[in-house]
């Protein structure tokens, strides 16, 4: 049956003059049909340099919106319409214009899991992998750093000379994996190291050997001698992590490292997307020129 489908997809790519971009929590089959699997910011800047009519996303709804807000002139649709981050929406645009009015001088910067709205009323988006190099390069000495909280707590110890100001937004998947779980895990596998997420709790990422985006932390294991690993992020890694290592060994810290949302797309749903080409995103032009100049911002900074 997936074999059937898997043709269909390929020669359905083919017809539509289409590219499938899937982030690394899907599932491990969708990732194997995809053109280009990465983490939030290589998908940005993927979806900017193909040449492509028709973007197929393989991810969550604020991800599909980053490729329109780049790429108005494509076709952008989601393989899942209802796969979304409980994260994007932690924050709205009236939180960020009290923060504006009390702090005049501070620099809005946005995580990339947020939506377009937010992205609109914001200075600068930054992902995970960048957000250190991006908000180091800021000239403000005051961050209102939203939403996720892990992650700009991470960034913030690293930049002492900044003044922070944090909003309580966080991931859950990331929230859930506890401080005593990793520490019984690395009880249980001694000789492996420990590699975190930065949108882990600080305790967490206290005692992590490395931190980093889910491509920092492929790229690292992959060139580590070291031949096993306790994973803290989303499951859906695993399949990349095992792809270019086969040899060793990665291990989860508990059952919730996993997200229900992308977790949602399957390869009947992307199949669907190509034969419909729905859910296709489509966003307000002038919400959308705003939106592009902070993501723009961060490409520009990022290089």
């Amino acid at each position: 049956m997936n074999e059937e489908i898997k043709k269909q997809i390929a020669q359905l790519k083919k017809e539509r003059d289409a590219v499938i971009l899937a982030h690394y929590y899907v599932d491990g089959e969708v990732q194997e049909i995809a053109d280009f699997v990465g983490d939030s910011y290589f998908l940005a800047k993927k979806a900017t340099e193909i040449p492509s009519r028709v973007i197929i996303f393989c991810g969550v709804s604020f991800m599909g919106e980053s490729a329109k807000i780049l790429n108005p002139e494509k076709t952008v649709v989601m393989a899942d319409e209802f796969a979304d981050c409980p994260m994007a929406h932690m924050i709205d645009a009236d939180t960020i214009r009290e923060t504006r009015e009390a702090h005049p001088d501070a620099a809005v910067v946005c995580y990339v899991n947020s939506t377009a709205e937010i992205k609109a009323h914001s200075d600068v988006c930054v992902t995970s992998s960048n957000a250190l190099k991006i908000v180091k390069n800021l000239p403000n000495k005051e961050i209102f750093f939203i939403p996720d909280n892990n992650l700009g707590r991470y960034v913030a110890k690293q930049l002492p000379e900044k003044e922070f100001i944090f909003h309580d937004g966080f991931c859950h998947v990331h929230k859930s994996i506890h401080r005593e779980e990793v520490l019984k895990a690395k009880e249980a596998k001694p000789q492996a190291l420990v590699l975190a997420h930065p949108e882990c709790t600080g305790d967490v990422l206290e005692i992590a050997d490395f931190v980093g985006s889910t491509s920092q932390i492929i790229a690292y294991a992959t060139s580590s001698e070291n031949k096993e690993f306790i994973i803290c992020t989303e499951m859906g890694i695993f399949y990349e992590l095992h792809l270019k290592n086969p040899e060793k060994k990665f291990y989860s810290v508990g059952h919730r490292q996993f997200c229900p949302n992308m977790k949602r797309i399957k390869l009947e749903g992307v199949l669907h997307a190509l034969e419909s080409l729905s859910p296709e995103v489509e966003l307000d032009e002038d919400m959308r020129l705003k939106a592009k100049e902070p993501l723009q911002k961060m490409l520009e900074l990022a290089q």
